[in-house]
C-alpha cells in the first residue's frame, strides 16, 4: 500500500528479526521502487551482522538492474563471488545476466550466462530477449539456435524479443520466420502478449493485412490487441480506420487506456476532417476514463487543438500539466510555431531549460519553425547554434528551415553559405526554398546557379521544373522557360492536383 513510514515503525518494534524478515522488506522496497531505502537496509544489515542469502543478493542486483547502478551492482557481484552464491545458485547469476545486460554491459553478461548449466532455460530465454531488445540480432539467433540445438523450449519473453526487433528494424522476412516457429510450437493463439506484437510487428513493417488477420482470428478481443491494431494502422496512415476501432472498442466494452486516447488523438491530427467537436468528444472521453493528466494524452490534445485553430485550448491543456517534460514543451512550442508566435516559442524554449530540461532535435525544429514563420532571423541564427553546446548537431530540417529564415529575410549569401554545410550539400527541398528567395529579391546570379542544381536534383518532380521555369519566365529568359516546360511534358511528368477541406456547420 506504499505506508513506507509505517513499514518502518513495525520494523523497528520487532525484538528479534531473522532472514525472512530482512528478505521481506527488500522485496517491499524493491517492488515501491524504493531503491534508496532498499540500500539503507543492506547497510543496516551490515551493521547489525546479518549475513544475505541468494534470495537477498537477488533483490539487491534487481534493485541495481532497476537503477541502472553499475558500480554499485559490481561491488554486489564481487560480494556473491566471496560468499560463494555464484556456483550454487542459478537464481543469483540470471539476476546478474539480467543486471549487465540492462546496463549495456553485454561482455559481462555472456561471462555469467557462461556460468550456467545448460539445463537451466530461464537463463537462455533471459540472455536471448536481452542480446534482442538491444538489436544484436546475431547473437540472438546464435544462441537460438543453440538453444534449439539442446531440445531447449524457448519462452514468450524470446519471441517478443525478436519480434519486437523485427518492428524496430521493419524486417519482414525475420517477423515471418518468427511468425511460423510460434506456429510450430503452438503459442500464437493462447499468449495475448504474442498476439499483440505480431500484430505491431506487421503493420511497423507495412503489411497491415497480416496485422488485421491475426487481429480478427483472436478469439478473444483484448486491449493489448486493439491498441496494436490502432498503432499499425496509424503507423500506415489508415487514420479513418482508427477511429473505427475506437468505436469498436467502446461499443465492446473493452477497457480504454492513455495509449487507445493518445493514438486516436494523433490519427485525428492527420486526418482532413479534423474538428472541434471530434477534439472534445475525445478529450470528454479522457477526463471520463481519468488520463485528462497523462503526459502522452495531453502532448496529442495539445496538437490536436493546435492543428484545428483552437490554440487557446491547447495553452490551456498544458497549463494544468503540473510538472509537464520535453514532450508536452515540444507540443506546445510546435502550437506557437504554427500560429506564427515565433517570440513566444524562444520564450517557451528559455523556460524549458530553466526548468532544467534538455531540448531535443524535435524541441529545437519546433523553435526554428516557430523564428522562420515569424521572421525572426537572429533568434533563429540563436536557437540554431544553441543545438550544438547541447552536442545535437542539426540535421536536414533544421537546415531548411534556417535556409528558407535567411532566404525570406534577403540574406541569400548566407543561406548559400549554410546550404553548403548541409548534410550531402542540401535536398531538393532547401534549392527549391533557396530558389523562391531568389526570385523575390531579384537575385538572377545566385537564382541561375541554384535552377542550374534543381535540374539535376528532381528530375522526376514536376514541381522543381515549374518553379525553374517561372525563374527563367521571370528573368525575362522566355526561351528557356519554355524549353523546360517542353521537357517536363515529354517526360510525361504530371502536376499534383491539391485540394482543401472546409467544416461546414449547419442550422436548423
Amino acid at each position: 500500500m506504499g505506508l513506507v513510514g509505517v513499514v518502518w515503525k513495525l520494523f523497528d518494534q520487532l525484538p528479534e528479526r531473522n532472514l525472512p524478515v530482512w528478505n521481506l522488506m527488500l522485496n517491499g522496497f524493491l517492488e515501491l521502487g524504493k531503491l534508496e531505502e532498499l540500500f539503507e537496509l543492506h547497510g543496516q544489515m551490515k551493521w547489525e551482522g546479518v549475513e544475505p542469502n541468494g534470495l537477498s543478493f537477488c533483490y539487491l542486483i534487481r534493485a541495481c538492474c532497476n537503477g541502472r547502478f553499475l558500480d554499485e551492482g559490481k561491488q554486489l557481484h564481487c560480494h556473491v563471488l566471496k560468499a560463494g552464491w555464484v556456483e550454487c545458485n542459478d537464481f543469483v547469476v540470471n539476476a546478474l545476466v539480467d543486471f549487465y545486460s540492462t546496463c549495456g554491459n553485454f561482455v559481462d553478461a555472456r561471462k555469467a550466462f557462461l556460468l550456467i548449466p545448460i539445463e537451466d532455460v530461464i537463463s537462455w530465454n533471459s540472455i536471448i530477449s536481452v542480446y534482442a531488445e538491444n538489436d544484436l540480432l546475431c547473437d540472438a539467433i546464435e544462441l537460438f539456435s543453440r538453444m534449439h540445438f539442446w531440445d531447449k523450449q524457448p519462452s514468450i519473453r524470446s519471441f517478443l524479443g525478436f519480434l519486437s526487433l523485427s518492428s524496430r528494424r521493419r524486417d519482414i522476412l525475420l517477423g515471418r520466420q518468427i511468425h511460423c516457429f510460434i506456429t510450430k510450437v503452438g503459442i500464437d493463439s493462447g499468449s495475448v502478449h504474442i498476439q499483440s506484437a505480431l500484430i505491431d510487428m506487421y503493420g511497423k513493417c507495412g503489411d497491415i493485412e497480416s496485422s488485421l488477420s491475426i487481429y480478427w482470428s483472436a478469439s478473444k478481443r483484448t486491449l493489448e490487441c486493439c491498441n496494436s491494431l490502432i498503432t499499425s494502422l496509424l503507423h500506415c496512415g489508415i487514420t479513418d480506420e482508427v477511429f473505427e476501432m475506437f468505436g469498436l472498442m467502446v461499443d465492446e466494452g473493452i477497457k480504454i487506456d492513455e495509449i487507445t486516447l493518445s493514438s486516436t488523438l494523433k490519427a485525428l491530427s492527420l486526418s482532413t476532417w479534423v474538428s472541434l467537436d471530434s477534439c472534445r468528444l475525445l478529450h470528454c472521453c479522457a477526463i471520463k476514463f481519468g488520463y485528462e493528466s497523462d503526459v502522452a494524452v495531453s502532448c496529442s490534445l495539445i496538437d490536436v487543438y493546435s492543428r484545428c485553430g483552437q490554440f487557446e485550448l491547447s495553452r490551456n491543456v498544458f497549463e494544468l500539466l503540473h510538472s509537464p517534460n520535453i514532450f508536452c514543451f515540444a507540443s506546445i512550442i510546435n502550437g506557437y510555431a504554427r500560429h506564427g508566435l515565433g517570440s513566444e516559442s524562444v520564450r517557451l524554449l528559455e523556460a524549458m531549460i530553466r526548468k532544467g530540461l534538455v531540448p531535443d532535435k524535435v524541441t529545437f525544429l519546433c523553435v526554428l519553425n516557430g523564428c522562420n514563420h515569424a521572421g525572426l532571423v537572429e533568434e533563429g541564427k540563436f536557437v540554431f547554434n544553441l543545438m550544438k553546446s547541447y552536442g545535437i548537431f542539426p540535421e536536414r530540417q533544421h537546415f531548411s528551415c534556417m535556409i528558407d529564415l535567411l532566404g525570406r529575410a534577403g540574406l541569400v549569401s548566407e543561406a548559400v553559405e549554410l546550404l553548403q554545410q548541409a548534410p550531402g550539400g542540401g535536398d531538393s527541398v532547401m534549392w527549391c526554398s533557396l530558389l523562391r528567395s531568389c526570385r523575390v529579391h531579384k537575385n538572377e546570379i545566385v537564382g541561375k546557379r541554384v535552377a542550374k542544381v534543381l535540374m539535376e536534383l528532381g528530375q522526376e518532380d514536376f514541381a522543381i521544373y515549374l518553379q525553374v521555369s517561372n525563374f527563367y519566365s521571370e528573368v525575362g529568359e522566355f526561351e528557356a522557360s519554355l524549353q523546360i516546360r517542353e521537357l517536363a511534358m515529354a517526360r510525361k511528368l504530371m502536376r499534383e492536383i491539391g485540394h482543401s477541406s472546409i467544416e461546414v456547420k449547419t442550422y436548423r
